[in-house]
């Protein structure tokens, strides 16, 4: 998702967050002009006035400052591992939320990532939390499933085949992702569990098909002769780019034949053998995914209606896991994502995480994170290159980062629900940010009121660009 802005035209083209990007439009190429063969430094343009030197503007940006930091828990370290008493006081915040979004202010930064890591292995040692749920395709999410439950392969290797192309095929993924096996053979009566809440995208997989007509070719083969039928003219699903060069008018009959096939499945969950909620749910996201895939292009109203549809079936996706499992989850997605307000809400304009605070009141809490400097993962174009390091300087006045970075921690975090009066009437006014998805444009930076978008406010002094896949390791 999120961080540039949306432009118009024939260069307009959509990519999903991660594993299908993120709904964007083309961003100039001057926007991202390369300081640096692979590493590109951008400065933003001021986006606001510079604090005045006035004495008066001076002291009371001082005692906001302080006000935060009465209010602020220093954080000991980002890095999974040892001690967590730090994240205590967050335990206390989450309180019996069920479901916890936590963001990320971009899509490639490792202390992000292995933050993500530790507040879950502190969730589940402390909290009894359960499932990992990551903004990836669902059919993937299960391939990851399977290997924590026992099945065949490596950490890496699973990276590799369910998170490639995606910012987050990168070495903290494989901690993750290790550490939960590991958690599993050492505590097999508190399994974890990994799912993916997104649309099949970059594919949707031919497994999960496959999955659909076996479950009902046991349990009602009556049905099995029309949903082969409808599914004959879906599949294989492998490549969504290409798919969404389709005429729209084509793009919009497959979307109802996928629609039929979820309602012959629905009618026929009854019976025998496999859980059919199970079955249900993965034709709900074949439907799901095709609904999505015949957004008009040309059309901004179109894209925006998808990227609705997108962040809806995301919770509902949730919601689903949540209630069928009775797991407590936490939310891993961007920023844009988990919480209540979008930097662009033009594009995006119902997350996610507003979906699921109105479904489950205080079961839902939104932690976002903020960054005062340094680099992260970010592409030329939504659909096209390699993912590649951008930096970017302190925070500048006028920034909500820049008064953050002034609290006398490095990293930390704060309940902004609870903050006191001055703290909370600057956190509910919208200032720039730095937000970044899988493009970048440093000028103008997006706004956002962080009070208004957040249950919970993690802020580090400084990022850097996570870790690509080891390719040697292991072998």
């Amino acid at each position: 998702m999120d961080g540039y802005r949306k432009t118009t035209g024939r260069r307009g083209f959509l990519a999903l967050t991660g594993v299908l990007a993120v709904t964007a439009m083309a961003v100039p190429a001057a926007a991202t002009a390369a300081a640096a063969p692979d590493v590109r430094a951008v400065s933003p343009e001021p986006t606001a006035p510079a604090v005045s030197a006035d004495s008066g503007t001076a002291n009371r940006e001082t005692a906001l400052v302080r006000s935060l930091e009465r209010s602020a828990h220093p954080l000991r370290s980002t890095e999974p591992g040892g001690r967590t008493a730090d994240l205590r006081a967050l335990s206390t915040m989450v309180g019996d939320a069920k479901v916890v979004g936590l963001g990320e202010a971009t899509h490639g930064s490792h202390e992000f990532f292995a933050m993500k890591e530790r507040v879950f292995r502190h969730l589940v040692e402390e909290r009894g939390f359960t499932t990992f749920a990551l903004e990836m395709s669902w059919s993937a999410g299960l391939r990851i499933d399977e290997y924590l439950q026992g099945g065949p392969g490596d950490p890496r290797t699973i990276a590799q085949e369910t998170l490639a192309g995606s910012p987050w095929e990168r070495e903290e993924f494989v901690s993750l992702i290790a550490w939960m096996r590991e958690h599993n053979r050492h505590h097999p009566d508190h399994r974890v569990h990994f799912m993916g809440d997104d649309l099949g995208a970059p594919e949707l997989g031919d497994h999960i098909f496959e999955r659909v007509l076996s479950s009902v070719g046991r349990t009602r083969p009556e049905a099995l002769p029309r949903l082969t039928e409808l599914y004959a003219g879906l599949r294989p699903f492998d490549d969504i780019f290409g798919y969404l060069r389709k005429p729209v008018a084509e793009r919009e009959e497959n979307a109802a034949r996928a629609q039929e096939a979820l309602d012959l499945v629905t009618e026929h969950q009854e019976g025998g053998g496999d859980d059919p909620a199970w079955t249900v749910q993965h034709a709900r996201n074949i439907a799901q995914t095709f609904a999505f895939a015949t957004l008009d292009l040309a059309d901004p109203a179109s894209v925006t209606a998808a990227e609705r549809l997108r962040d809806q079936a995301m919770a509902d996706n949730v919601l689903w896991w949540q209630r069928h499992t009775g797991h407590k989850m936490l939310l891993s997605a961007h920023n844009g994502h988990v919480g209540y307000l979008s930097t662009h809400p033009d594009m995006y304009p119902r997350t996610q995480g507003a979906v699921l605070r109105d479904r489950l009141g205080n079961g839902y809490a939104a932690i976002g994170f903020s960054f005062a400097g340094g680099s992260f993962l970010t592409k030329d174009a939504s659909l096209d290159g390699d993912w590649k390091p951008v930096t970017v300087p302190a925070a500048r006045p006028g920034m909500n980062e820049h008064v953050l970075d002034r609290v006398d921690y490095r990293d930390f975090y704060l309940d902004l629900r609870t903050a006191p009066g001055a703290a909370r009437a600057w956190l509910d006014r919208a200032r720039p940010v730095y937000d970044a998805g899988s493009t970048f444009t440093p000028a103008p930076l997006p706004t956002l009121a962080l009070g208004r978008a957040y249950d919970v406010l993690i802020h580090l002094h400084r990022v850097r660009a996570a870790d690509a896949l080891c390719q040697d390791c292991g072998r």
